[in-house]
């Protein structure tokens, strides 16, 4: 299919596309990498009568160290970018060991960060680890900007925090505590497939190596991303030991994800696959939070 008939423009500055937005506000889409909006928009599901390409705004392409040791990532970073610098890897390896599961090589040379989190697919993995990171998100609008928790910003299947005449326009991760371990697992019927379920892990230990903070956050498992607080707080305070992991693995599962069944996996299977992958996540992290490859 084609996509409906549209007005097109790209705007040369970040200040030229906010006035776009504010004067055509609910009729208007941006265009970032395109890699979700234009298969969308072939297919009809989308139609709208003004697409705002950004491509050209460099402002939003950027990944530098922050001031208080964490990152900042502008909208515009191509996921690929994300895979390879070095910078990420040092600072938020959570990120840096994920990002290759996003799609393929070609999805990734043109999708962005900013766009994938704007999208807000509850399959994809970088709202996921957003929510894991404990990312802000800057939202920018003509005269004004505001910072949202990314915990807050996924509002539902597709939907976000961000009004019409907004731009996401930057992230903020902050560094990781000290005797921080992470991972990222996810099962798919291919790689590059979306994933049937995937997990990001942290655990962060205390001076006598019992866990002082868990945070574990899934994707595919509900309308977006997932975190299962109350498990994580069932490690607090304990050694990452088989029966706990099996606890904390058994309450997310059971208690705090609706995942949806599909072709591929019923909803109860996805239970089965969450519970194996947050074995498995545990158990790395704490082991790189133990041997020295955590965060210093």
């Amino acid at each position: 299919m084609k996509p409906a008939p549209f007005d097109y423009q790209a705007p040369a500055s970040l200040e030229a596309a906010l006035d776009v937005l504010a004067r055509h506000g609910g009729e208007a889409k941006i265009l970032a990498g395109g890699q979700s909006l234009i298969p969308v928009m072939n297919f009809r599901l989308a139609e709208p009568a003004l697409l705002v390409d950004i491509n050209k705004l460099a402002e939003l392409d950027f990944i530098r160290r922050a001031e208080d040791g964490g990152l900042r990532i502008g909208a515009l970073t191509r996921q690929r970018r994300l895979e390879r610098d070095p910078l990420v890897a040092a600072v938020a390896p959570l990120l840096h060991e994920a990002v290759p599961f996003i799609a393929h090589p070609q999805i990734r040379n043109r999708g962005t960060f900013g766009g994938s989190l704007a999208h807000a697919d509850p399959a994809a993995e970088l709202p996921a680890l957003a929510v894991a990171l404990r990312a802000r998100l800057r939202l920018q609008r003509a005269g004004s900007d505001r910072w949202v928790e990314a915990g807050d910003f996924f509002a539902g299947l597709f939907a976000t925090a961000l009004e019409p005449d907004e731009i996401l326009a930057e992230v903020a991760i902050p560094p990781l505590p000290p005797r921080t371990g992470w991972a990222f697992l996810e099962i798919a019927r291919r790689h590059g497939d979306y994933a049937q379920v995937g997990i990001a892990a942290l655990v962060t230990l205390d001076e006598a190596g019992r866990c002082r903070e868990a945070r574990l956050v899934y994707l595919s498992v509900g309308d977006r991303p997932v975190e299962a607080r109350q498990a994580a707080r069932l490690l607090a305070g304990e050694e990452i030991s088989p029966p706990a992991i099996a606890a904390a693995a058994e309450k997310a599962s059971r208690d705090e994800m609706s995942p949806f069944g599909d072709v591929h996996a019923t909803a109860e299977f996805k239970r089965h696959l969450a519970r194996v992958l947050t074995g498995r996540a545990l158990r790395r992290a704490a082991e790189r939070a133990r041997d020295g490859r955590a965060a210093a």
